[in-house]
């Protein structure tokens, strides 16, 4: 998938998009500017629904009449319309532009003529409330007549699928600013997610065509979804693409289900709640999960629900631990690998905790025992800082698959891409890198060739390098070491012939689960501490993943009498510039 067309076709979307909100113009004084998308978001889905079936819309209305005393015409209706939607009622935006007196009414009895999958998409923006502050301010009939001029048209003769979800993104985006949030909350942007894609569909083999599921946790507007199912049908058109997708955000989930209706999909299989406390997709197995859960979030409001489904043990999707209160993405991981079809593949984007946080039998560290000791982490790859449009901060992109091929069981690889960005002309909140075709072609390579210590693209430049680790080599067994209580004649403490611990000597070693304990302490503690023993009831085992200890390259500092040439230049200048300032 080129970057370069995206860029080319993000222009007019955008263009586009700015039209569209500058609608926000005729709503300065009833509306303060953080209310502004209030009206646009739900009134551009609404558009966006009468332009897609203005074409059939005659050939609806004949069908409704012919069969509106049946018990069941859903059916009927959605075949005349070519969509999972429909619009009984005889007004269009042209007509109700044509009688501005009676807009309100008319503007009613239009919206309530859509299917009841429309309806729910009104109701999650709570559309009704927004009609009648319209109303109040005079603004309704102006708003529908700029959504009906030429430059408002969203039909889906010239506005794609793709294009449109570029549009939400755009508006949603523009609405989080205008709100004071954070708009990367709300989506994530496509040089990542198309990285996302091609990662997981790199060893897949789609050549035979059949049904594909793809799943998104934390969908947001849905275009992960849009995006993973756009590039397997790149790969083969005659593929299935069944996409689901939960979200907690009402306005994006409104949004995601608009999207998914337009695109011919199941709208049934978008669904809200929250994701942690509200699964609404119990018993399902997917062949992907793409998604980008939030990070850095706590999980206090789920936290009853949370727990009550970890006390189920295997039967429940939280099992094997849960992290801190204070972050609750590792719990977002655990719901993916419990609705992943055995021969499934996930990527999920994460920061830096899951990755070391939580000591050895904490739930954080159990959690990745859980995933490594399954031999289920195939890849993790580290992107740059500022590629997200709210954080700055380094991520990572894990790939998990439940049926690794041959050469890839035992055995994780990570990958340093933390080189491997373009700096953008013009930062976007704080995404200040992209990740070019070029970039995410070196990534895919180095996934794809799986070798250990290679390096991809040129080392003074844009580069990805990769390194091939054994499952063990996260491990580590977390020994406690006692030293005996000394008495006043400074020798052990004995109990019924043992030596007492004296609790406050006692220690902790970490020993890598490839050495041998006994050895390890025997050349590390004892040649310091004789007296010392190991307690191994206490003993532990606990996984992390110190991507910044592999990767570390070590830089000789500068040279003393560099230093000092440096400085005294340096002092010279300012001397000089000391003598000239005086002069004069």
């Amino acid at each position: 998938m080129s970057n370069e067309k995206f860029t080319v076709v993000g222009t007019n979307i955008s263009q586009k998009a700015t039209m569209i909100w500058n609608v926000a113009d005729l709503l300065r004084g009833p509306f303060k500017p953080h209310e502004y998308g209030l009206v646009v978001l739900p009134m551009t889905v609404v558009k966006r629904f009468h332009d897609c079936l203005l074409p059939t819309h005659d050939k609806v209305l004949q069908e409704y009449e012919s069969k509106k005393n049946f018990a069941v015409i859903d059916g009927f209706l959605t075949r005349a319309s070519g969509y999972q939607f429909y619009n009984t009622s005889k007004f269009t935006f042209e007509l109700l532009c044509a009688d501005p007196d009676n807009i309100e009414n008319n503007f009613r009895d239009y919206l309530s003529g859509f299917s009841s999958n429309v309806q729910d998409v009104l109701a999650k923006f709570d559309f009704e409330s927004i009609i009648r502050r319209m109303v109040e301010s005079n603004t309704l009939y102006l708003v529908i007549k700029e959504f009906n001029s030429e430059k408002g048209y969203l039909g889906s003769d010239k506005i794609s699928a793709v294009d449109c979800g570029y549009i939400f993104e755009d508006l949603v985006k523009r609405f989080s600013e205008s709100y004071d949030e954070e708009a990367g909350a709300h989506f994530t942007s496509r040089d990542i997610i198309y990285l996302m894609t091609d990662l997981l569909l790199s060893d897949s083999d789609l050549s035979k065509g059949g049904n594909v599921t793809v799943y998104d946790m934390a969908m947001g507007t849905s275009q992960m979804l849009s995006c993973m199912e756009e590039r397997i049908k790149e790969l083969n058109s005659e593929m299935n693409v069944t996409c689901f997708g939960q979200e907690f955000n009402p306005s994006t989930f409104a949004i995601a289900k608009a999207d998914m209706m337009i695109r011919g999909g199941d709208p049934n299989n978008m669904r809200f709640g929250d994701t942690l406390s509200d699964d609404k997709f119990t018993g399902y197995k997917f062949q992907y999960i793409i998604s980008n859960p939030p990070f850095g979030i706590d999980w206090k409001r789920e936290k009853a629900a949370v727990e009550a489904e970890a006390k189920k043990g295997e039967l429940g999707r939280f099992a094997p631990g849960l992290p801190k209160i204070s972050d609750g993405q590792q719990l977002f991981v655990l719901n993916g690998l419990s609705k992943l079809s055995d021969n499934g593949r996930m990527a999920i984007v994460q920061n830096g905790s899951p990755l070391f946080s939580g000591d050895a039998g904490s739930g954080s560290s159990e959690i990745r025992r859980y995933i490594i000791e399954n031999d289920w982490l195939d890849a993790i790859v580290q992107l740059s800082t500022d590629m997200f449009m709210n954080t700055g901060i380094s991520t990572y992109i894990w790939v998990l698959n439940k049926n690794k091929q041959s050469y890839r069981k035992g055995k994780v690889q990570l990958i340093d891409a933390s080189h491997c960005f373009e700096p953008r002309r013009k930062s976007i909140g704080s995404k200040r890198n992209d990740i070019t075709d070029y970039c995410r072609e070196l990534i895919v390579k180095a996934y794809g060739e799986f070798k250990h210590s290679e390096i991809y693209g040129e080392k003074d430049g844009v580069y990805c390098q990769s390194k091939i680790f054994d499952n063990e080599e996260f491990g580590y067994r977390k020994i406690v070491v006692e030293r005996p209580q000394i008495d006043e004649n400074g020798e052990p403490v004995l109990k019924k012939g043992k030596p007492v611990a004296d609790t406050s000597k006692r220690d902790t070693e970490n020993v890598p689960l490839k050495e041998n304990i006994d050895e390890y302490f025997s050349r590390e503690v004892l040649p310091y501490a004789s007296d010392a023993w190991i307690d191994k009831n206490k003993t532990k085992i606990g996984y992390e993943i110190p991507m910044t200890r592999y990767f570390y390259e070590y830089q000789a500092p500068e040279k003393v009498d560099d230093i000092m040439s440096r400085l005294r230049d340096l002092e010279s200048d300012i001397q000089t510039s000391l003598n000239a300032l005086f002069r004069g």
